[in-house]
């Protein structure tokens, strides 16, 4: 597993290791599964030839922009590819920095399964927080455990969960998962991360960012949907509709960002304090060095 925050270089370690290992990469990227999303997304497809060999991946342009990707879609494809990888004795790479699709692989999600109750949605609608919170904290433990009460839509989704758990104690049952990862996780300095998520901001605005955010809006795709698809494309449309300059479209999106990853960090200590043990290398480490590394620690 290569993980690490965004602009660190995970796909390109992540395809060298494969190409040398003879194995496959299985994106955990929740936005690389959308065909058309490119550029703003990172696909960076062109990193999959190694010395001339190409690299087979997985979970990427699998769903059309205008469908929506569940956490236990995922969780599937995730499991699929593995087993396809693993039947021809092949390594399973796993490369990518979102975080729910990280934890797949040393947690059970069976419960994403449970479809929503949009009458009990409706009722707690406009009901606050700190209700919220007393509400589910009169379930089980072991039903709202992974709940995160910072977030007012991870509660009502977590109330929702928990309600039906109760309801139905025999729809789930935990699964063991397959998955012994080692974890390789790209090490940077804030500086040098907001440096090279600056320079590849320019770059990807020069490979055409902004016409590819034109095309899905002209292939259908509305303001508000492409806005889901995360920071740069919500950027994109502002830039589109005149609300920001170039000039604050690239200062802003930048900025946010780097925020981001500031985030992702931080989920990757959670991690740690979940008791996932992650090997930290420097982003400046050859990738030869690493591979070496990597043989040692798994010998």
């Amino acid at each position: 597993m290569v993980l690490g925050p965004t602009a660190s270089g995970k796909t390109r370690l992540a395809s060298y290791l494969a190409a040398q290992l003879d194995g496959e990469i299985i994106s955990a990227d929740s936005r690389q599964v959308y065909k058309q999303l490119d550029i703003g997304t990172g696909k960076d497809l062109g990193e999959y030839t190694v010395e001339g060999k190409i690299i087979p991946y997985h979970a990427i342009n699998i769903v059309e922009p205008s469908e929506q990707f569940y956490l236990h879609q995922f969780v599937e494809v995730l499991k699929n590819s593995f087993d396809e990888i693993s039947s021809k004795n092949k390594w399973p790479i796993i490369c990518g920095g979102s975080g729910l699709y990280l934890d797949a692989l040393h947690k059970d999600f069976s419960f994403t399964q449970i479809k929503e109750d949009f009458e009990l949605r409706a009722a707690l609608e406009h009901v606050s927080k700190p209700e919220l919170v007393a509400r589910l904290l009169t379930f089980p433990s072991e039903l709202i455990a992974q709940v995160d009460q910072n977030s007012m839509k991870r509660l009502i989704r977590g109330i929702e969960i928990a309600t039906f758990r109760k309801a139905n104690p025999d729809f789930i049952k935990t699964q063991t998962l397959p998955y012994k990862p080692f974890y390789l996780g790209i090490k940077t300095e804030k500086e040098e991360r907001s440096k090279n998520i600056y320079q590849r901001l320019i770059t990807r605005l020069d490979e055409g960012m902004i016409e590819e955010a034109e095309s899905l809006l002209k292939n259908g795709i509305s303001h508000e949907r492409l806005q889901l698809f995360g920071l740069e494309y919500k950027f994109l449309s502002w830039f589109l509709q005149n609300k920001i300059s170039r000039e604050e479209l690239i200062t802003q999106l930048h900025l946010a960002i780097v925020q981001f990853s500031k985030r992702q960090m931080t989920w990757f200590r959670k991690m740690e304090k979940e008791g996932v043990r992650i090997h930290w290398i420097d982003a400046s480490a050859e990738p030869l060095e690493v591979l070496g590394e990597l043989k040692k620690a798994l010998s």
